[in-house]
């Protein structure tokens, strides 16, 4: 060690790299009473995440102009807890912004191919995705994509109330497999690098495991949710468990374990998606469709993951080295030289039950409340710097990165 350098001994507890979650909704500015900067960067650290992406839609205004993205760095820069970068926007009207945008430092663009929930960001057809991913591909950048067909959807029985039955029959299978079938073919075309957003139906996985051995640059990331949680326990009501794509069969789920274990899913990222309290309705047809889990993902993971016979090292893989490599981030994602020194210890075999109340995202609503998970983030370091210990969270240190910085 060099001269001077301070010993910390965190005795059987477990030294990882900081977990990078490429997949945050943040909503700030413009719908802070959803989440903002602060509280989610601060829940991100509690839960040994040092370095988060947030995503163009839900705040106002959306990241789909280089003005828009400098609205938002400005908003963020004094409330970051952990590292924070950017992802833009892919709408049917802003071809002309995805150059600037790409040059103004975002780590590359989401698409939506049904609608998003918010009017300020449309949904592309296939026309658009088609233009949207020539012009991305020849930046040499990375599209995301939610990929949900709408006339699957469209078709699809909706029937409001609290029965969750119906609303998993209003958001088929078939819907994700076509639009990733599409998303695919487009890709093969183009010579394009893709990204399937929140993988839930494992229908997919056959095809997606394909294009990649033909040399298809595609990508698929899983939630927290999909792979923790089942359509089986969700109770009618409980829009908590509300996302979309929805969380599906035990049955599926298994599935999905299986194509974290062969490679053909890459990561396990959040998607955390709040609202505000009220939004949570007991219909899901008009319920918000979002999962807060941006505490709890790595316990939540690690639970699952040992019952399944998987070690600590595939969680890393999973949650830190293979996010920062989907997204360049070539300082984070491991514990070696020339990295940041970015770490969250680990006490693996120590459990807790999940109060809302103790998380630090701002509306205090989860669909792992009273759940019993292993695993307790003990502090979270930042470059160095302890940001996080046994739940007290420092002053915001965090930095706003851009691509390539």
């Amino acid at each position: 060690m060099p001269a001077g350098a301070r010993l910390e001994d965190f005795g059987d507890d477990i030294l990882l790299p900081g977990l990078v979650d490429t997949h945050v909704h943040v909503n700030d500015p413009g719908r802070t009473e959803w989440e903002g900067f602060h509280t989610a960067t601060r829940a991100a650290a509690a839960g040994g995440i040092t370095t988060l992406l947030d995503m163009p839609l839900n705040s106002l205004p959306p990241t789909t102009t280089v003005g828009h993205l400098r609205t938002k760095q400005r908003v963020a820069a004094p409330k970051v807890h952990v590292d924070t970068g950017f992802w833009g926007g892919a709408i049917p009207t802003n071809t002309k912004d995805l150059r600037p945008l790409y040059e103004a430092g975002v780590f590359g663009f989401k698409c939506f191919l049904s609608p998003s929930g918010v009017e300020e960001f449309p949904e592309l057809d296939q026309e658009q995705l088609a233009r949207s991913m020539a012009e991305i591909s020849g930046l040499g950048g990375l599209l995301i994509v939610h990929a949900e067909d709408p006339h699957h959807l469209e078709s699809a029985p909706q029937r409001g109330g609290p029965a969750y039955a119906d609303f998993l029959a209003s958001r088929p299978r078939d819907a994700e497999n076509t639009a990733i079938a599409g998303l695919i073919a487009h890709a093969r075309r183009l010579n394009a690098r893709v990204h399937v957003l929140h993988l839930s139906s494992s229908d997919a996985l056959a095809p997606i495991a394909a294009a990649k051995r033909e040399g298809v640059r595609v990508s698929v990331e899983s939630c927290p949710h999909f792979l923790t949680l089942t359509a089986e326990e969700v109770p009618d009501g409980a829009t908590e468990f509300k996302c979309c794509p929805p969380i599906r069969e035990a049955a599926n789920q298994d599935a999905l374990w299986q194509g974290l274990a062969d490679g053909t899913i890459d990561c396990i990222v959040s998607d955390h998606s709040p609202c505000t309290t009220d939004l949570k309705t007991p219909d899901f047809a008009s319920a918000w469709g979002g999962i807060s889990s941006l505490q709890l993902g790595l316990p939540a993971i690690w639970t699952e993951a040992r019952r399944r016979g998987h070690g600590i090292d595939d969680v890393v893989r999973w949650m830190s080295a293979a996010p920062a490599e989907l997204a360049g981030l070539t300082r984070k994602g491991a514990i070696e030289a020339g990295r940041d020194a970015d770490f969250a210890v680990l006490a693996p075999d120590e459990s807790f039950t999940v109060d809302p109340a103790e998380l630090f995202h701002r509306n205090q609503v989860t669909a792992y409340a009273g759940k019993t998970l292993d695993g307790v983030v003990k502090s979270t370091w930042l470059r160095g710097v302890r940001i996080a210990d046994e739940g007290v969270l420092a002053e915001p240190t965090g930095r706003l990165l851009e691509r390539n910085s």
